[in-house]
C-alpha cells in the first residue's frame, strides 16, 4: 500500500484490500493520491465494501464522502454541505448511480413553479455537479456525470438599484434614530465608503483598520484586498470598538431600518445596495473601471463592466482613441473635409 510518483510527473496510490481486491489509482497531486488513500483505508475501518460496479451507494452517500475528500478545505464547504443535504432529501435520496438527468430536472420544474430563483437553482446544479465532477476526478466513482449536459437556467439581467444622496442621508438618519443595534450605522458608512458586503465589513477586526486603510480578508474570491478611506471613518470605526466592542451580525437589524425608509428596493437587495452606491458613483465621477475592479474585488472586469453605462463619455472615446479616428482626424486637416 503506497503512493509513489511516476517519471510523468502524476502520482499513483497502489491498494490491496481485505478481500485480495487491488485498486489503483492516479492523480495530478500527491495532495489528491492521499486524500483517496486516506479515504480508502476509512471505508476499510468502517467496514465499508468498495464498489465499482454495481455501486449502491445512495446521494447522500456521494455528497458526505465529497465533503470529507475536498469540501471541507472550502471556505464555503459547510453551508455547501447544508444545502446538497437539503437537495438530496428533496429529490428522495436516490442511488446515486442511477441518477438521471430527467430527474434532476424535475426536481428543478418543481422548485421553480413555487418561486425559487433561477439564480439559487442554477447555483444548485452546480454544486451537485461539484459533487460528482470531484468523485469522479479522484476515483471514487467510475462513472461520468449525470448533469454534464444539464444546462444552466437563462438569467433575465436585473439593473442595479443604487441609492440617491437624498436616500443615503435618510437611511443614515433612520439607522441613527430608530436602530437599537449601535453597530448598524458604523458598517453601513463603511460599505457606502468602500463597496465591501456586509460580512466583509462585519468580519473587521482592529488590525484591518488602520490609518487611511481598510484591508478585507475572508472575502468571496478568497483574495486579501484593501481600500483607501479617510481618516475621519477610521477614527469613528475605532471610537466605536472603544465602546460597543467589535462587530457582531447586523444583517437583520439593517434590513429592518430599509424598511422604515420612505423609498422600495427590488427583491434581494438589501445590503447590496451600499455596494451598488458606491460603485455607481464611483464611475459617474469619472473612476477608473480596472480601479474599480480592484476596490471591489471582482475576478474578472466583466461583472465591472455592468457600471460602464454609468460612465459621464460612457463609451463615447471609442470615436476618439480608436486608430480609425486618429487617421481620419489628419485626413479631415489635410484635405479641409468637414463632418457631415
Amino acid at each position: 500500500m503506497a503512493i509513489r510518483k511516476n517519471k510523468s510527473g502524476t502520482w499513483s496510490v497502489d491498494l490491496r484490500l481485505p478481500d485480495g481486491t487491488r485498486v489503483r489509482k492516479r492523480f495530478k497531486t500527491r495532495t489528491d493520491a492521499a486524500r483517496f488513500e486516506r479515504f480508502t483505508l476509512s471505508r476499510i475501518e468502517q467496514g465499508k465494501p468498495w464498489a465499482a460496479s454495481g455501486d449502491s451507494r445512495r446521494l447522500s452517500d456521494l455528497v458526505f464522502e465529497w465533503y470529507a475528500l475536498h469540501g471541507i478545505n472550502l471556505r464555503d464547504g459547510q453551508r455547501r454541505l447544508s444545502k446538497l443535504s437539503h437537495m438530496v432529501k428533496s429529490l428522495n435520496n436516490p442511488v446515486a448511480a442511477s441518477f438521471k438527468a430527467a430527474a434532476f430536472a424535475e426536481y428543478r420544474g418543481k422548485r421553480l413553479s413555487v418561486g425559487i430563483s433561477r439564480k439559487t437553482l442554477n447555483n444548485e446544479l452546480g454544486y451537485l455537479r461539484a459533487v460528482f465532477n470531484e468523485l469522479y476526478s479522484l476515483g471514487v466513482i467510475d462513472y461520468e456525470n449525470p448533469l454534464s449536459r444539464v444546462k444552466p437556467l437563462q438569467l433575465q439581467e436585473r439593473s442595479l438599484t443604487f441609492l440617491t444622496d437624498c436616500q443615503v442621508n435618510e437611511l443614515l438618519d433612520v439607522i441613527r434614530v430608530g436602530t437599537d443595534n449601535p453597530h448598524v450605522y458604523p458598517l453601513t458608512l463603511i460599505c457606502l465608503a468602500t463597496g465591501c458586503r456586509w460580512s466583509e465589513a462585519e468580519s473587521l477586526t482592529a488590525k484591518d483598520v488602520r490609518s487611511g486603510l481598510v484591508t478585507f480578508e475572508g472575502t468571496k474570491s478568497g483574495r486579501v484586498r484593501s481600500v483607501p478611506v479617510s481618516d475621519s471613518l477610521v477614527l469613528l470605526i475605532r471610537e466605536h470598538w472603544q465602546v460597543y466592542g467589535p462587530f457582531t451580525g447586523s444583517l437583520s437589524s439593517f434590513r429592518r431600518a430599509l424598511k422604515r425608509c420612505s423609498f422600495q428596493l427590488p427583491p434581494g437587495q438589501a445590503s447590496h445596495v451600499l455596494r451598488h452606491t458606491f460603485a455607481s458613483r464611483f464611475v459617474q465621477s469619472g473612476g477608473n473601471l480596472v480601479a474599480l475592479q480592484q476596490i471591489l474585488g471582482h475576478s474578472t472586469i466583466n461583472m465591472t463592466m455592468r457600471y460602464s453605462h454609468l460612465a459621464p463619455d460612457h463609451l463615447g472615446q471609442a470615436v476618439k482613441l480608436n486608430p480609425v479616428g486618429r487617421i481620419l482626424g489628419k485626413l479631415e486637416k489635410q484635405t479641409g473635409i468637414k463632418k457631415p
